[in-house]
């Protein structure tokens, strides 16, 4: 979980410019959790205390409307829609 989450805001910052470099600073200016570590949490949290994970990935994505996931699941997470 650790490295998944370090790995997200790692990889954040050449999201939009890939880099294949293997020499580079693992934190750069503007590195940040993502929506991918938003939902890691979300299935953690629906796995460990045996939730619906539809349930966890709306509450934890309301948590953090702005870590990037798109448009429609952005609406997704607000509405009471258990369907995708």
């Amino acid at each position: 979980m650790i490295g998944a989450i370090a790995g997200d805001i790692i990889g954040s910052a050449f999201e939009h410019d890939p880099t294949k470099s293997k020499d580079f600073a693992l934190l750069q200016p503007g590195a940040r959790f993502t929506d991918d570590s938003v939902l890691t949490v979300a299935v953690a949290q629906a796995i460990l205390e045996k939730g619906d994970y539809g349930d966890a990935i709306r509450e934890v994505g309301r948590r953090y409307p702005r870590s990037g996931s798109g448009l429609h699941f952005y609406h997704w997470h607000l509405s009471g829609e258990t369907e995708p």
